[in-house]
């Protein structure tokens, strides 16, 4: 497969490498090629799955432990595989990086300094901004002339409010980087095309959505543009995830403090022990706790649904009404239960779920008569970074 014409996207978690090949046509339009997940990385179970854009399957095979012990590992094996499938290196490969910072507004290309500048972020994304950089600073070992492209998860939201960017905190801090960044900002990004194309009605409205998957937060976007989100400085921000707590008074950090806890302790209870998984006490997978019948199953399915409908509602402060409320990722897409459980909150609004529409997942899963509409949307963020990616290196 010749793939000078091609964009490769990388999207490293810390549990799994995620990367995907689109081809470029003469009109510059991007289509799929083929899709993979290097999962299980650091245990027993590594396994490498690849298929094409037709859902065949290219690869699925276990990788040894010893070969994807860590990310850097897993991007050796990924790069492997595509040097053996592949005639030559992409046109250029993207990533996407979960922290911007203060500074890092748009896509930029991948330099020394960007390095250095995304390193310094890590105190503010410690669960996923070593994992972003890491595929790239092995790509950069290995292929040091091919052009990288680094996209924000943070970039989306530079278009909030003064108001809506700050803390209730000193003027120094805000002037040290101490802001409301907000995150998820590719897949909102890819929400607000989507829905200018396929749900025109609703070009230039008044649009909450919210990002359901191991990470959770919601959006408001008018005009296509993020005016205010659940999340703030990190990612632990706002409503509850799969192990992050989301809302939390800041005085329990300090009443962990003095129990003994470090800061080390303490950042890993609130990234890995918390969320679905701190309430269950049977782990954050949304399909395990939909299924079981423990009370404490039941209670973080019913304050995972109260939150995230408080706080969807919430955000029509930004926009003085909602037009649409939307779903998006893994849970937003694939949960038509939690949809349920969520949207009943909004009966007082006027909000009605037409079931077998819902459990068909949408696009339109509200009925003819609600007075706001409910919509599913799949989001691909893979495809808003090949964009990013092919932009930038076309305008070199």
């Amino acid at each position: 497969m010749n793939s000078q014409n091609t964009i490769l996207v990388i999207n490293a978690g810390s549990s799994s490498i995620k990367f995907y090949l689109y081809g470029i046509s003469e009109a510059r339009e991007l289509s799929p090629i083929l899709g993979g997940q290097l999962e299980g990385i650091g245990t027993q179970h590594s396994r490498l799955v690849v298929r094409d854009a037709h859902g065949q399957t290219m690869t699925d095979r276990q990788i040894a432990p010893r070969h994807a012990a860590d990310v850097r590992d897993a991007q050796e094996v990924v790069g492997t595989w595509l040097s053996g499938h592949l005639s030559g290196s992409p046109l250029a490969v993207g990533h996407r990086v979960v922290h911007g910072g203060p500074d890092l507004h748009t896509p930029v290309l991948v330099d020394d300094a960007i390095i250095d500048k995304l390193k310094s972020y890590t105190s503010l994304a410690p669960l996923h901004q070593p994992n972003n950089l890491a595929p790239i600073q092995v790509i950069r070992e290995r292929l040091p002339a091919l052009p990288q492209v680094a996209c924000f998860d943070t970039a989306f939201h530079r278009t909030h409010s003064a108001v809506a960017d700050r803390y209730a905190v000193p003027e120094t801090m805000y002037q040290e980087g101490v802001h409301r960044y907000g995150f998820h900002g590719l897949s909102y990004e890819y929400v607000a095309q989507r829905l200018q194309r396929a749900l025109p009605d609703l070009k230039g409205g008044k649009i909450v959505a919210a990002h359901l998957g191991s990470g959770v937060s919601a959006c408001a976007m008018l005009d296509g543009k993020s005016m205010d989100s659940t999340m703030g400085f990190t990612a632990l921000e706002g409503l509850p995830m799969g192990t992050r707590p989301g809302r939390l008074d800041p005085g329990i950090g300090l009443w962990l403090m003095e129990r003994g806890m470090s800061h080390d302790e303490i950042q890993h209870f609130l990234y890995h022990e918390c969320g679905l998984k701190g309430l269950s006490g049977i782990g954050n997978d949304m399909r395990e706790l939909e299924a079981s019948d423990a009370p404490a199953a039941r209670l973080a399915l019913d304050y995972f649904a109260w939150r995230v409908a408080e706080g969807m509602v919430g955000l029509g402060c930004a926009m003085n009404g909602i037009d649409a409320f939307i779903f998006t990722a893994g849970i937003g897409e694939n949960s038509a239960s939690m949809r349920a459980r969520i949207a009943r909150h909004w009966e007082w609004l006027g909000v009605h779920i037409d079931d077998e529409r819902n459990k068909g997942h949408g696009p339109r899963i509200s009925t003819e008569d609600s007075k706001i509409g409910v919509y599913v949307v799949r989001t691909n963020e893979e495809l808003i970074i090949a964009q990013h990616t092919l932009d930038l290196v076309s305008a070199r």
